[in-house]
């Protein structure tokens, strides 16, 4: 299983990534263990899809981080989970 997630900092900045290993994924971030993140922990896990493909996990992540509106219409989704 893969897993497109996004969590947010404490500044409400969202973090999107890919894992196949959630729990662990998170905790790195927490950890400052994960360079991109490091100086903005701690985290509030957010959201996540889950997929069968790695393809498929990549491809959506790709989307949400690089097409605005894939991750605009997601925010339209979590609007209260992102207050």
């Amino acid at each position: 299983m893969y897993y497109v997630y996004i969590i947010q900092d404490k500044n409400k900045n969202l973090y999107i990534g890919c894992t196949n290993n959630l729990k662990k994924r998170i905790e790195m971030h927490n950890t400052g263990k994960v360079i991109s993140t490091k100086y903005r922990a701690p985290f509030k896990f957010v959201y996540c899809e889950v997929f069968i493909s790695k393809h498929d996990a990549f491809d959506r992540e790709s989307k949400l981080k690089y097409h605005a509106q894939s991750l605009r219409r997601l925010k339209e989704r979590l609007k209260e989970s992102l207050k």
